[in-house]
């Protein structure tokens, strides 16, 4: 399964993509298997469910061929490899496990809250006052139906991605050490709904979160680290220099339509 050009050039401008019925079904039930089995054999603290949300949950499962499947035995590595270019994507060593359970009863859950990955936050595997780009893009996998918004959608802020380039640009990346620059985004949130086995592709630099969940039901996906094989290479210049892992889109932007 290839990206078609249409799909590069949408990429470009908004910094993430949604792919339709990407992963079989029988995928989709064996990670629900395992997941759900984990949940109830395994369970979880509650001290810790601070770190198991901006982690993972279900830690004893990631590493699962059930889970890592998805991204390396399936659609979504090829449909990678149409933007990061063939032979350039690294397989998956593991999958973040990315449950969110329904809130509270609450008159009004508030707006989403976006960030950009890799900030330390103090919960997430890094210090306050550290940051790192460890990854080139995100493939977001979905294991639940979401019909409407605050499900726990996967929610992304369309163009931060090269609203944040000029921005680097202008102010330095260096800023990520004083937390989540506090911006106007050009565009309002778009929360993602979709079927289970929909993927999701979205640039490393394109503002994300979980929207709250207001439903009944626990949102279930999960969300790989699409990485590029220079891409620790690379470092930091891709804060500024935001297409240089993915020569798919180069190459779109210079093919005729």
């Amino acid at each position: 399964m290839q990206l078609t050009h249409q799909q590069k050039l949408n990429f470009h401008r908004d910094g993430y993509i949604k792919i339709p019925g990407a992963i079989p079904q029988l995928m989709v039930e064996q990670a629900l298997r395992a997941i759900n089995h984990s949940l109830g054999e395994e369970g979880m603290n509650k001290e810790d469910l601070p770190t198991l949300r901006s982690r993972s949950y279900c830690g004893e499962v990631q590493k699962n061929p059930a889970i890592t499947d998805i991204f390396n035995h399936s659609p979504v590595f090829t449909l990678s490899e149409s933007l990061l270019g063939e032979d350039n994507v690294l397989e998956a060593s593991a999958g973040q496990i990315a449950l969110r359970f329904p809130t509270a009863p609450v008159a009004d859950p508030g707006p989403p809250r976006g960030h950009l990955d890799g900030i330390g936050s103090g919960l997430n595997g890094q210090a306050k006052g550290q940051y790192r780009r460890g990854f080139t893009g995100l493939a977001v996998v979905l294991l639940s139906q979401l019909t409407g918004d605050y499900g726990g959608n996967f929610t992304v802020w369309p163009g931060s991605h090269t609203f944040f380039e000029n921005h680097f640009k202008q102010h330095g990346h260096e800023i990520l050490g004083e937390g989540m620059p506090k911006v106007d985004l050009p565009n309002e949130p778009v929360q993602i709904t979709g079927e289970p086995g929909d993927a999701i592709l979205a640039h490393h630099q394109i503002v994300h979160t979980a929207a709250p969940n207001t439903s009944s039901h626990i949102r279930y996906a999960t969300i790989f680290r699409l990485r590029h094989k220079d891409c620790d290479e690379i470092g930091h210049d891709a804060y500024t220099d935001i297409w240089r892992e993915w020569p798919g889109i180069q190459a779109a932007l210079t093919e005729p339509i």
